[in-house]
């Protein structure tokens, strides 16, 4: 099937709002973040804290959509922060096991109260009806996104 001009130009601003969209998101987010927390380490916090269980650095990575080699830099400097535990996997000793540290939730927190202003600023100004209105497009795309290739 060829794509239209139309239907081109269509899927051609859509990406580029999505991505202007996510760059100016992440920026305003990284600068609000407490000092020397990275947007990385906060979305695995945060994840971690949301699914309450332990994950392997590789169900991190592929949760992530980053290489096993990102996610054990991202790690590393969340276990030296104290914010996350890492342990081997009892069953298989090639393996590690991450968990949430107490420490890492109270960052997590922290994190959440710092940018929480800026995300709630923009919703009020966009309005919440428009907002819950395109969250299933977003879905969308995200679960299309994510599908394998």
């Amino acid at each position: 099937m060829s794509e239209t001009p139309e239907s081109e130009s269509l899927a051609v601003s859509l990406f580029g709002e999505l991505f202007m969209a996510d760059q100016l998101a992440r920026s305003r987010l990284s600068k609000a973040l407490p000092k020397g927390m990275e947007l990385s380490h906060f979305t695995v916090l945060n994840h971690l804290a949301r699914v309450g269980e332990e994950r392997s650095p590789a169900q991190l990575a592929q949760a992530f959509h980053v290489t096993r080699g990102a996610m054990t830099n991202t790690l590393n400097k969340l276990e030296w922060a104290g914010h996350v535990h890492i342990r081997p996997d009892w069953d298989d000793a090639r393996r590690k096991m991450v968990s949430i540290s107490p420490a890492g939730r109270q960052a997590r927190d922290a994190a959440i109260a710092a940018v929480s202003p800026i995300i709630q600023e923009v919703v009020a100004d966009i309005g919440a009806d428009k907002v819950r209105a395109a969250l299933p497009v977003l879905r969308a795309l995200r679960q299309r996104l994510g599908e394998p290739g």
